[in-house]
């Protein structure tokens, strides 16, 4: 393959264009959260974190993390850049370090978080069974 890598300009330019809100993931969420009758607060800053959904008065809250920023275990999609490495690998640790701190909070004030990561949304039907299995009952996420 003989791609042409962007030079710093252009790939400013391209990351400026990632989306931090309303990303199609988030909007999927959503529109699952509320056909289960889910009542929910979006981009919450008051929380730690700034769960992407939550509902203070339920205590429930949920992160939708893209697989390649935050990381996801095991998926495909969280891959690291190879042009300026060390730049990356610290980036996506503090990113999960953030994101570990943010959950555990919110779980000391009795919150139930979920984090959905991006890929899962390709299937809806089970992310929406999990939303409610752990939103309405109060089960935990385990992730």
């Amino acid at each position: 393959m003989n791609r042409k890598i962007p030079t710093d300009p252009q790939r400013s330019a391209l990351m400026a264009r990632v989306r931090q809100r309303e990303t199609p993931a988030e909007r999927t969420v959503g529109r699952l959260l509320r056909e289960l009758g889910m009542g929910y607060r979006k981009n919450v800053r008051a929380l730690r974190g700034s769960p992407d959904f939550a509902n203070r008065s339920r205590y429930w809250a949920v992160f939708v993390h893209g697989c390649f920023w935050h990381q996801h275990p095991g998926c495909p999609r969280a891959t690291i850049p190879t042009r300026n490495r060390a730049f990356w690998e610290a980036k996506f640790a503090a990113n999960r370090d953030r994101d570990a701190r943010a959950t555990s909070a919110l779980r000391r004030k009795g919150f139930r978080v979920v984090t959905v990561w991006e890929c899962q949304v390709a299937d809806a039907p089970a992310v929406k069974s999990r939303l409610s299995k752990l939103l309405k009952s109060g089960g935990v996420d385990v992730r």
